[in-house]
């Protein structure tokens, strides 16, 4: 038995197991997110949320602000956790299942501190969390269990409400899926655009993901597990892809590529960077590629910016045919397995019996100890995991 408590944890996760097999009573669900400006006046002041701790200069930042103000201030990810939530709603209810769904953001309107302080004043106590982040690093983890413990220390609803939160899904089947068709669909348009390619030799499939500081990256996952210096976040798409390809692949060479690197020159970084990828891809004679974003469950900006707009401005100018792959969205059968996740941990369902298309997983209830540690923050308090 573990003696530290876990944070303002349910009774079947406090002593901190790795996956817990006692139903919890939740009732309601909280949808917690990145959150993005909905106008050009938000643009500085959400990236000033994003950087805080950091004193970068506004004049630094506008370097940023200009993805978003290509797009008219607006990022499209707060509409699409709109959409989310409808659709998590619409899931429950045709389940009969009686959990409201309370959404707030790290980063910008509405914050997870009002969603907290809206479900305790409808009078709900104990609640399951959902973030729209699939994978294990600091930024798609940890840092969410940091905000949680945040979000009740300003709120002061610490000891008054219950929050635990759903593993990460990389695996799970309903998350897995998506990705598996756009594949497919990616594959065969290359042949209409194409005509007489050969996939294997002439085509790739390029699975592109956010690239984190390779110090962070490291210490993603549980460090007695072993993954080496890509940590569980790297392990964790490259298994993925594993799977989407033996499904959909159909013989076609593929790579991880990573993108989005915000630090500086003299940081490592994981890579390499997807342009870069596609420049040398070019110069090997490959005529096509499909780009599929493993790493992101929406379209948001680092899909429509560094994807739809880099990366296929560099396939352009390097005469590949590129194909982008949809994100997850409110695919149903993503919307189907986010509520199967809350499911699991309402009912106790046995690790055993839990799906998982990887061999990683099923991924932990509870996190580690120092899993996802950021290197230049250090360890804070956090819900959801073991001290440190």
């Amino acid at each position: 038995m573990v003696s530290e408590l876990v944070r303002a944890a349910s009774a079947a996760a406090e002593h901190g197991p790795e996956h817990t097999d006692r139903p919890v009573a939740y009732d309601a669900v909280l949808l917690a997110s990145f959150g993005g400006p909905e106008g050009q006046d938000d643009v500085i002041p959400f990236l000033r949320n994003v950087t805080r701790g950091r004193g970068i200069p506004d004049e630094r930042l506008e370097e940023v602000a200009h993805h978003y103000r290509a797009f008219g201030g607006v990022s499209p990810i707060n509409q699409q956790n709109r959409e989310l939530k409808a659709a998590l709603e619409a899931e429950l209810a045709r389940r009969g299942l009686d959990l409201p769904v309370y959404w707030g953001n790290r980063n910008w309107d509405p914050y997870l501190t009002g969603a907290l302080q809206q479900a305790a004043a409808d009078g709900h106590r104990t609640l399951i969390a959902i973030a729209t982040s699939a994978y294990s690093s600091y930024s798609s983890c940890r840092q969410y269990r940091e905000d949680f413990a945040r979000a009740l220390d300003e709120t002061g609803l610490e000891g008054r409400l219950v929050l635990d939160k759903v593993r990460q899904y990389f695996d799970h089947p309903g998350f897995v899926a998506p990705f598996v068709a756009g594949v497919e669909r990616g594959l065969a348009e290359l042949e209409e655009r194409l005509p007489g390619v050969d996939l294997a030799d002439e085509t790739r499939v390029l699975f592109s993901t956010h690239s984190i500081p390779s110090a962070d990256a490291e210490r993603s996952g549980p460090a007695s597990r072993g993954f080496g210096p890509g940590g569980a976040y790297e392990a964790q798409h490259r298994a993925v892809a594993d799977v989407v390809m033996a499904r959909a692949g159909r013989g076609v060479p593929w790579e991880l590529v990573f993108q989005s690197r915000s630090g500086p020159p003299s940081q490592p970084w994981l890579e390499p960077d997807v342009n870069d990828v596609l420049r040398r891809l070019a110069g090997d004679g490959v005529r096509g590629v499909v780009i599929v974003p493993l790493g992101f469950v929406s379209d948001h900006m680092e899909v429509k910016w560094d994807l739809d707009t880099e990366a296929m401005e560099t396939a352009e100018e390097v005469g590949i045919v590129a194909v982008r792959t949809p994100t997850p969205g409110v695919d149903p059968a993503y919307v189907s397995a986010l509520v199967d996740l809350v499911l699991e941990r309402r009912d106790g369902v046995p690790a055993d019996q839990r799906p998982a298309e990887t061999d990683l997983g099923p991924w932990y209830d509870v996190c580690r100890p120092g899993c996802c540690e950021n290197v230049r923050l250090g360890f804070r308090p956090v819900v959801a995991g073991l001290a440190p």
